[in-house]
């Protein structure tokens, strides 16, 4: 309620500026090019409205997303002013930059020496995350609640169901000061697997929608491809990165060289993810895994360098040494701050122009509204099931429930089967809606659960 009031308030002011916008857009030339700088200013400012779930303790994917729907279908009570933004190529193509800088910069939080660390548990409990969900949306759940569809739809689905997104579940665990205890270390562990696991069922179901039917040994090709990629990608990058970085640094070693190496790296991967066959996504995710601080160790700063080493040269040693500690801090960014800000520009306009996709009306039939909660079901029991593979000593509900949320992964999952044309405006709403209350259930419920043990712990 507070959000809508919010952006009312927005609407209601802004509402001279798209006016001009439009005759500007119908008037052509330069002011219709210039009109899409307006749109993508209107859907960053919405984004930042939308942040105020976070308040109540929300995720911001959420908020962005619920302003996303709240845009897109103001054309039912006769507001047609947004409606520009869902079919300007420009926005499209931000939207899906975002998502490929997304995937990077997930990959950059799930470094390979984390997963090294990742035990036989976690493993199992990513393993069972999967593949009950994948099966219960794709050959149970799915066919009996939204009988007469595609096949490839229900693959879609299934897909949609596996997706776990380790970023608000990490959040939770950090806002609480328990990222260190042993059910954070598998969730967040089983949440890395999960990913690279859900982009290969990704890449083995687009290909099959793309090529039709295929056999039990193409998809096995398919199958082998994507794990081949993923394997090469990080063996031969981890060969390349620094390398590259050495070689760049020798140009300049500025924080500007650093963010472009990076950043060209993620590209380039997307780019080959692509030529091979697979989902753009992939090869960005990839390179995230690959990229690492070490990498670029001959990266500096120069003048922040100098500027410190000036003022610690007339300092006393224990100032002086202090200010040593801030050259290194300060002198070798990390990779994720400076592709942050490219974060903060773009994966907001994947969101919202993700939300303006769902066309409520599809919700006006109660009985996509009961299909909806008995998807959202099968995503809960699907994730809580693996949290029984935890093993001894870990809190199983914990586990089970720090898997749910499906966030931005199962958005994507969804996106791209609606861009392929497998998955409905219905079904589409439908994963949409289930996103919504994992994303918006599991954190309040997560954090009940963790205090409760802790109490029960002392």
């Amino acid at each position: 309620m507070l959000l809508s009031a919010t952006f009312a308030v927005f609407v209601f002011v802004a509402t001279p500026s798209f006016a001009v916008a439009a005759g500007a857009a119908e008037a052509g030339g330069h002011g219709a090019g210039a009109v899409t700088f307006l749109w993508i200013a209107v859907i960053l400012m919405a984004a930042k409205l939308s942040g105020i779930v976070e308040r109540f303790g929300q995720p911001s994917v959420l908020g962005e997303l619920v302003m996303g729907i709240i845009l897109g279908n103001l054309v039912l009570f006769g507001i047609t002013i947004f409606e520009p933004i869902k079919i300007d190529p420009i926005i499209s193509f931000l939207a899906e930059l975002g998502v490929v800088i997304l995937l990077f910069q997930i990959g950059l939080e799930s470094n390979i020496a984390s997963m090294r660390k990742v035990g036989l548990r976690a493993l199992l409990v990513a393993t069972v995350g999967v593949v009950v969900p994948f099966v219960l949306g794709a050959y149970l759940v799915g066919p009996l609640l939204l009988p007469g569809l595609d096949q490839n739809a229900y693959l879609f689905l299934g897909a949609a169901l596996t997706a776990t997104s380790v970023g608000i579940t990490a959040r939770v665990f950090k806002d609480l000061g328990k990222l260190h205890i042993g059910e954070a270390q598998i969730v967040l562990g089983a949440a890395v697997i999960d990913d690279v696991m859900g982009l290969i069922i990704l890449a083995v179901i687009s290909a099959i929608v793309t090529f039709g039917a295929v056999s039990i040994g193409a998809v096995s090709l398919i199958f082998a491809k994507a794990v081949l990629f993923l394997v090469g990608a990080i063996v031969l990058g981890q060969i390349a990165a620094p390398r590259l970085c050495t070689l760049f640094s020798k140009i300049h070693a500025g924080a500007g060289m650093k963010f472009t190496v990076a950043l060209s790296f993620g590209l380039m991967f997307a780019y080959l993810a692509h030529e091979i066959g697979l989902a753009p996504i992939i090869g960005a995710f990839a390179a995230g895994l690959v990229l690492d601080a070490v990498h670029f160790k001959s990266f500096a700063d120069p003048e922040v360098v100098n500027d410190i080493r000036r003022v610690a040269e007339g300092a006393d040693p224990k100032t002086r040494s202090s200010l040593m500690q801030i050259i290194e801090h300060r002198a070798h960014k990390h990779i994720e701050d400076l592709i942050e800000p490219v974060a903060l520009f773009t994966v907001p306009i994947f969101f919202i122009v993700t939300g303006m996709s769902v066309k409520l009306e599809t919700l006006f039939d109660t009985k996509i509204l009961l299909v909806a909660l008995g998807i959202t079901v099968a995503a809960f029991v699907g994730k809580l099931v693996s949290g029984l593979f935890a093993g001894p000593g870990m809190n199983k509900w914990i586990v089970g429930f720090g898997m749910v949320p499906r966030g931005e992964v199962g958005l994507i999952f969804a996106t791209i089967g609606l861009s392929l044309g497998v998955v409905s405006d219905a079904v589409f709403s439908v994963i949409v809606i289930m996103v919504v209350f994992t994303t918006l259930l599991s954190p309040p419920i997560l954090s009940y659960l963790i205090k409760r043990h802790a109490k029960h712990a002392t």
